[in-house]
């Protein structure tokens, strides 16, 4: 199908080059997921950015083609193909990633958007694909296959639970795990208990100092922290460092979301060596604004953030060089305090690669529990 409609029996797939398709192709999970309470919409502008429909630094490193599916003249199904070529050169390896995926419970609807996108990408000599990613694992990725039950947190994906057969039927299997584990206010005394000894042990050895971000300088700490996040990353499942541009957008759009007391910085000799970022969970205020920021939903968004009762610990990150030092405890134990002085009632540690066994075993000493896992997928033909 190069670059043209790709139809089978009555479903037709039509790349997306006009702005009528840009629309149907946003606006298809308002109409998937309207019975479902769970879901939480996406924040319109930010998808539009993403996706290339706007101007945004991940398009710099990635060429994206997104598809619709349409049956009688009403869209049914939605994918994205993803060359990700900083992924591929930083790996040194050839794989097409797919996302955005929304489909009816329709098998040929699934099979008929994930042809068309293995066609997109064999006109690039490409045959293995990876996903979901929305558009890489900087941002949002996996498919929710455990946890159905409640809704996601801010920055985390939510989908149906008929979607793993979906996506398996088409030719995928498992390829990496990333889980969620979930606390809650009454846990912390006994967290903080455990944590102090080992957390105290490990600063005073380190000789480090631990603070928040400043105000004052915000929008350095937060370009400070993404910084960090390159740096600390580079053994973790898929990751690809961000590049200068995204980390000034990163930066920019959160400076406004963050919550200084909430993200702090661990300092060895004036040098910042790790740092653990908690994000208010804004999913509710989402969802009452119906993913709009303009006119009124930004200020909605961001009035009181410390109305918010729930966290998203999004990141406990410490330089390779300090890693073993125990420091990362050490930025918990003081972020404990501050949860408990801003009223927060409950806390998501995601996502959590499955094989960062520290982290997991940790977290459950801790009384965490693992209550949702998202799957990445492979081609398996």
């Amino acid at each position: 199908m190069p670059g043209g409609t790709l139809t089978s029996t009555e479903i037709a797939v039509t790349p997306v080059l006009t702005r009528k398709h840009r629309r149907q192709f946003v606006e298809l999970p308002w109409k998937l997921y309207r019975n479902d309470p769970n879901w939480v919409p996406p924040l319109r502008s930010n998808q539009a950015e993403l996706l290339g429909f706007k101007a945004h630094p991940f398009h710099e490193i990635a060429e994206v083609q997104t598809f619709i599916a349409q049956r009688d003249g009403e869209t049914v199904g939605r994918i994205a193909g993803i060359l990700n070529h900083a992924h591929n050169k930083y790996y040194d390896t050839q794989i097409g990633f797919f996302g955005f995926f929304e489909s009816i419970d329709d098998q040929r609807v699934a099979d008929a958007l994930f042809d068309a996108a293995r066609a997109w990408f064999a006109e690039r000599n490409i045959t293995q694909l990876r996903g979901p990613a929305n558009p890489s694992v900087n941002y949002e990725c996996g498919l929710l296959i455990e946890g159905f039950d409640s809704p996601p947190t801010f920055m985390m994906t939510y989908n149906p639970p008929y979607y793993p057969t979906l996506i398996e039927r088409a030719g995928f299997e498992k390829v990496h795990d990333l889980l969620a584990f979930f606390g809650h206010i009454d846990q912390l005394p006994a967290v903080q208990a455990k944590l102090k000894p080992l957390a105290d042990m490990a600063q005073e050895r380190a000789e480090a100092t631990i603070r928040p971000m400043n105000p004052k300088r915000f929008r350095e700490d937060v370009e400070l922290f993404l910084d960090l996040y390159n740096r600390s990353l580079g053994h973790m499942w898929g990751f690809v460092p961000m590049t200068a541009g995204e980390v000034r957008a990163l930066a920019k759009a959160l400076r406004y979301l963050l919550i200084p007391e909430l993200s702090l910085i661990a300092e060895v000799k004036g040098e910042s060596v790790g740092v653990v970022l908690g994000l208010p969970d804004y999913n509710p205020r989402i969802k009452q604004i119906d993913g709009r920021l303009f006119p009124f939903g930004f200020w909605h968004l961001l009035h009181n953030k410390q109305g918010l009762k729930r966290v998203r610990v999004v990141s406990i990150n410490v330089v390779p060089e300090y890693q073993r030092w125990g420091l990362g405890l050490s930025l918990m134990r003081d972020l404990v305090p501050k949860v408990i002085d801003l009223g927060i009632q409950e806390a998501e540690f995601s996502w959590v690669s499955e094989a960062n066994t520290m982290a997991c075993s940790g977290l459950r000493k801790g009384g965490a529990k693992l209550y949702k896992t998202y799957r990445m997928y492979d081609s398996v033909r």
